[in-house]
């Protein structure tokens, strides 16, 4: 018994080595952000860098700017949303946007111009704008949610303002015509 027991006692140490190993997180878990979701629809969400809220949503199937005469066919969700700086307006602007549905996520899109991720925020003051994402034809249904973040890429260590929205029974217009962000009204 003598002989077997250091063997045993390394077998031992060894399997709690492969458990150990097997269960240790790898580093995107310590890069990822900090995700500050809302209380439920329409309810805010404050981050260290933003406060953000949806304020309506809707598919369309052409969106257009009227001042660049630019216009884009296609399955289009269209985000309104009411955002403010919480503490500082020094680099306050929605630099990402995403939309997760399940396991896909889009970015919105930059193509129109008049988006949201282009207006400057100001403290205690909301700031209206739109976000247009452009979808497969197949996406109309499920719950998805509204990610924004002040980094300038994927943030890394930061916050992330979680927005949801139900798709099931949002309206859909033939047309939407994307306004310029406005400043105090929400």
């Amino acid at each position: 018994m003598k002989r077997a027991l250091p063997w045993l006692i390394g077998a031992a140490l060894a399997l709690a080595a492969g458990v150990i190993t097997v269960n240790t997180p790898g580093d995107e878990v310590y890069r990822a952000p900090f995700l500050i979701r809302s209380a439920g629809d329409g309810d805010p969400a404050t981050s260290r860098t933003l406060i953000a809220s949806v304020l309506d949503a809707s598919f369309s199937e052409r969106v257009t700017v009227a001042d660049a005469e630019w216009h884009a066919d296609g399955n289009w969700l269209v985000v309104t949303v009411a955002a403010s700086a919480p503490r500082t307006e020094v680099d306050a602007r929605i630099q990402l946007a995403t939309l997760v549905i399940g396991d896909r996520v889009f970015q919105s899109s930059e193509r129109p111009g008049n988006s949201m991720t282009e207006a400057d925020l100001r403290v205690g003051i909301d700031t209206v704008g739109t976000l247009a994402f452009e979808l497969p034809p197949d996406v109309r249904n499920g719950r998805a949610e509204v990610r924004l973040t002040t980094s300038y890429s994927t943030p890394v260590l930061d916050d992330v303002v979680v927005l949801p929205i139900s798709l099931e029974d949002l309206p859909t217009a033939n047309d939407v015509d994307l306004e310029a962000p406005t400043l105090g009204e929400s």
